[in-house]
Order: structure tokens, then C-alpha cells, then sequence
């Protein structure tokens, strides 16, 4: 079982590293070959799976159970 503190710091730095990959792939997207219309059903995607990562770091290391 890993302490509070312990699971906190890897969630955020795992979380930061996740956001930072899909972001930058993202924009590179856009703005590359494939355009903003190319890239916008990728842009969608990606803006609902970091919704769901954000969640999943909010339930396991921030929210009181």
C-alpha cells in the first residue's frame, strides 16, 4: 500500500507526462499534413480520454473516501 503523499507525487507526475504526450501529439496533428479539419475527430478524442485521466487521478489520490 503506497502513502498518500507517495501515490500523489506519481499520479500528478504520470498524469503531467500523459497530458504533455497527447497535447503536443495533438497540435502536431493539427498543424501538420492532416490540418485543424483533419485533426479535429482526434482533437475530440483526445479531450474525452483526458477527461477520464484527470477524473481517474481526482477518485484515486485526491477525493476523501
Amino acid at each position: 500500500m503506497l502513502s498518500k503523499r507517495v501515490k500523489l507525487l506519481t499520479g500528478l507526475i504520470g498524469t503531467g507526462l500523459l497530458v504533455t504526450f497527447i497535447v503536443g501529439l495533438a497540435y502536431s496533428i493539427s498543424t501538420g499534413f492532416a490540418g485543424f479539419w483533419g485533426g479535429l475527430p482526434f482533437t475530440v478524442i483526445i479531450t474525452i480520454v483526458l477527461s477520464m485521466a484527470l477524473y481517474d487521478f481526482w477518485d484515486e489520490c485526491l477525493r476523501k473516501k
